[in-house]
């Protein structure tokens, strides 16, 4: 509407200025003429249409004539109507003049729309009034009429308790403090049957393998627990319980050792592996990414595989429970802080001839 609008005002210009080197008669005749027309159309037309547009165009031209000279024109519409016209248009230029551009309380900044959602994301149990509470907390001043309405718009229940907790919430909060540990079997080329014993980190899934052997006997495991203890000291970790199997190796003094360490042990159930899937995946990981691509000759050659394979595992593998990252290794810095990098040189860097391979940036 408002490009017809300039469109009639333009064209309506350049007619005025056409008219403008003409001679009195020249614009008689042509009066004359556009009033015979007119007449003509009048006669097939009954009711004739005007937009917006060409009101605002006829209002503006005919507003300087005055009431006796509009009763002498041969107009489509009466004079009254005319100036009607006239009258809506100053009245609306008179209100788009007073009215204020913004009315009402100024927009939330998008910041703290942000962080109610974060905190409504987080915390699923919060609402509003509790939600709002923390913003008042953080020196964020804001009402909570305003919090209950970010938090409607964006389809998110402003009343507590919006879904119930999972089990797998429930477990993520829970990781810090879990381990879990199992064996394993793997046999050589020569059909010897060898037991490596893993730990692995709920929270951080670092894989620890503590050993291998062809005779896992009571006092080689209540050693390896000794090992992990020391481990876990060194590193720091809070970890808190370890989840195991109900294995004959697993014994009493097994338990003693990790309980003077601070660690109370957790048994599965009986012949249900879910009880520790993060122990059994990795499980599943390390034999189809290591062993049923290398033939392993005897104990030795397994350590020394398993070894790699821990490294590799902790320093380089991503892991989408970490967002892609690697226990060991966080993940760089985002592309939008590289841009100094103009060209890519990614070198391969093999382990154990290329069953495990890494990229890496070259120097």
């Amino acid at each position: 509407m408002l490009l017809r609008l300039v469109y009639l005002i333009v064209t309506t210009v350049f007619a005025f200025l056409r008219l403008l080197p003409g001679s009195d008669r020249d614009k008689e005749i042509e009066i004359l003429v556009l009033r015979h027309q007119l007449t003509v159309l009048q006669r097939q037309v009954s009711k004739p249409a005007f937009t917006s547009g060409d009101r605002f165009v006829l209002a503006g031209l005919l507003g300087h004539l005055s009431m006796g000279k509009l009763r002498h024109l041969a107009l489509l519409v009466r004079p009254e109507t005319i100036l009607r016209w006239h009258r809506d248009l100053l009245r609306r230029r008179h209100a788009a003049a007073c009215t204020p551009r913004r009315r009402g309380r100024p927009r939330t900044i998008s910041s703290i729309r942000l962080l109610v959602l974060r905190l409504a994301r987080e915390n699923p149990s919060w609402g509003y009034r509790r939600i709002h509470g923390e913003l008042v907390a953080l020196g964020v001043t804001v009402a909570a009429s305003t919090v209950w309405e970010i938090m409607k718009v964006h389809g998110i229940d402003p009343s507590p308790e919006r879904q119930h907790t999972a089990w797998a919430d429930c477990l993520r909060s829970q990781a810090d403090a879990l381990l879990a540990c199992d064996f394993f079997e793997v046999r050589t080329l020569t059909g010897a049957r060898l037991y490596v014993f893993a730990v692995i980190e709920h929270a951080t899934r670092r894989i620890r393998i503590l050993g291998a052997t062809a005779h896992p006997t009571g006092q080689w495991v209540i050693q390896l627990g000794r090992n992990l203890v020391m481990d876990l000291q060194d590193a720091g970790s809070t970890a808190r319980f370890l989840i195991r199997d109900r294995d004959a190796q697993f014994t009493a003094a097994f338990d003693a050792v990790l309980a003077g360490a601070g660690l109370r042990v957790v048994t599965t159930g009986i012949r249900i592996p879910r009880m520790n899937a993060i122990m059994e995946r990795w499980i599943q990981i390390c034999r189809r990414e290591l062993l049923d691509r290398t033939l392993i000759w005897n104990q030795r050659h397994l350590l020394h595989v398993l070894r790699e394979f821990e490294v590799f595992y902790n320093g380089h593998r991503p892991h989408r429970a970490l967002h892609q990252a690697a226990p060991l290794r966080p993940l760089p810095r985002s592309g939008a802080d590289r841009a100094w990098i103009v060209r890519l040189d990614v070198r391969r860097h093999d382990r154990l001839g290329g069953v495990l391979r890494e990229y890496r940036h070259a120097a």
